[in-house]
């Protein structure tokens, strides 16, 4: 998930893609936030575009006062309580994707839901939205009869220490007591308790080429190579042609 540091602002006007459908276009043109490598992650890849498809009800979009597209959040549910489950997953935001369409699958009753993504146009950042889409989201969540509301949060200044243990990073406040992290920040305003970590949240792998295409990167050296906005090092594997990125996120829990 990414987010800039909230600012006073004027408040968005925040519906469903259910009560808007005519915003899917606007909606797709967007773009994303995240770096280029990490839309390559597979899960993500299949799913993603499912929550706009099929849970458009769990789909939030901000239009300005002139009724342009500024802010968009999604989020899935699932049953956290499910057999098998009860913790919150080591493997974050593809664990939780995987879950919520395995349960609409099968027809397993949600009781948790967790946030996926919160993207703020270009133009539109700086002005305290992310805060107000996520606001939204605790909101539409309650709404929908939900008591929790939970987050594989993408801290958004960890990329700056890429060795830095992703427990200890989430760990760290400052002296008022608020996370170090801009982005943890926002969710801790709004209520949100840091839970846990989730050390493998997404996974992305591709041949050497793929990475230097992705990155700009040569890629010709064994072992950690540190990418632009990557939160751990990519592990490259020169004489085996491929390298893995293992992307650490931090849960923080909503209660509602």
């Amino acid at each position: 998930m990414t987010a800039e540091q909230p600012r006073p602002a004027p408040q968005p006007t925040v519906s469903t893609l259910a009560e808007r459908p005519e915003l899917t276009e606007a909606f797709w043109a967007l773009g994303d936030a995240w770096p280029r490598f990490v839309t390559e992650d597979p899960v993500g890849w299949i799913l993603w575009g499912r929550i706009v498809a099929e849970l458009p009800e769990h789909v939030l979009v901000a239009t300005d006062e002139r009724g342009e597209l500024v802010a968009r959040a999604l989020s899935v549910p699932f049953a956290l309580g499910a057999q098998g489950r009860g913790a919150l997953p080591d493997g974050g935001w593809d664990r939780v994707l995987m879950w919520a369409f395995s349960d609409r699958r099968h027809g397993v009753a949600p009781d948790t839901v967790s946030a996926v993504e919160i993207t703020v146009a270009p133009g539109a950042q700086g002005g305290g939205l992310s805060y107000a889409m996520l606001d939204a989201m605790r909101t539409r969540t309650r709404a929908l009869g939900f008591g929790t509301l939970v987050a594989p949060v993408r801290p958004s200044a960890k990329h700056l220490e890429p060795h830095t243990p992703i427990e200890e990073y989430a760990r760290r406040v400052r002296p008022d007591g608020l996370p170090h992290d801009p982005w943890l920040r926002v969710h801790a305003r709004a209520g949100g308790v840091v839970e846990s970590v989730a050390r493998t949240s997404m996974t992305v792998s591709g041949t050497l080429e793929e990475w230097r295409t992705w990155t700009g990167l040569p890629f010709d050296e064994p072992g950690p190579v540190e990418v632009d906005r990557a939160l751990v090092p990519v592990h490259c594997e020169p004489e085996q042609g491929y390298a893995v990125y293992v992307e650490p996120n931090v849960w923080v829990r909503h209660t509602l």
